[in-house]
């Protein structure tokens, strides 16, 4: 960790996060975490992750459900974008500032498969969990994104994001401070 939380390197990215719905209208988490604290941080975070070079928001997307759950969909199953948002996520170690852009799927309850994940997250992601929206609700612990109901509430209102995703306000989502 460098010396000072302002010496942090800061990146920039274009991410896609992607909310996964079940048959049982459960929702897929990951419990992802900050090792670099102390006590490490926790956070819940839909699946998800960054654009590659040349690669479309919906190509990320498909790509990133197979990376981080072993679900292997079909482009044309993912619907949206239903909402865009700037984030800066403060870490111990980083500060990264991305654009997200949010897909949702429903699809038939399965056991999630991390075996394509990287090694990052073999050694960040703390739990996997499919979450009934009734406990997700009164969970006390973070959850990424902080207006995760909003953002899932666009799901039943194509009318507001069908002509182009909703573009949310700034905010800023950390474990540690970005500035």
């Amino acid at each position: 960790m460098p010396t000072r939380l302002t010496d942090r390197p800061r990146i920039t990215r274009r991410a896609v996060r992607v909310l996964l719905l079940d048959d049982a209208d459960r929702l897929l988490l990951f419990l992802d975490s900050d090792l670099g604290l102390d006590p490490v941080a926790h956070w819940w975070v839909t699946p998800g992750g960054g654009v590659d070079p040349g690669e479309s928001d919906l190509e990320a997307a498909v790509r990133e459900l197979w990376e981080e759950t072993g679900l292997v969909v079909d482009a044309g199953a993912l619907v949206g974008p239903l909402l865009t948002r700037e984030v800066v996520h403060g870490y111990s170690d980083q500060v990264t500032e991305q654009t997200e852009v949010f897909f949702t799927v429903r699809v038939p309850a399965f056991e999630v498969d991390t075996a394509a994940h990287t090694e990052e997250e073999q050694r960040t992601v703390a739990d996997i969990r499919w979450w009934n929206l009734e406990d997700l609700a009164s969970t006390t612990d973070d959850v990424w994104p902080r207006d995760l109901f909003a953002v899932l509430a666009l799901v039943e209102q194509p009318e507001v994001w069908r002509d182009g995703p909703v573009q949310a306000e700034p905010v800023e989502e950390s474990t540690v401070p970005a500035s």
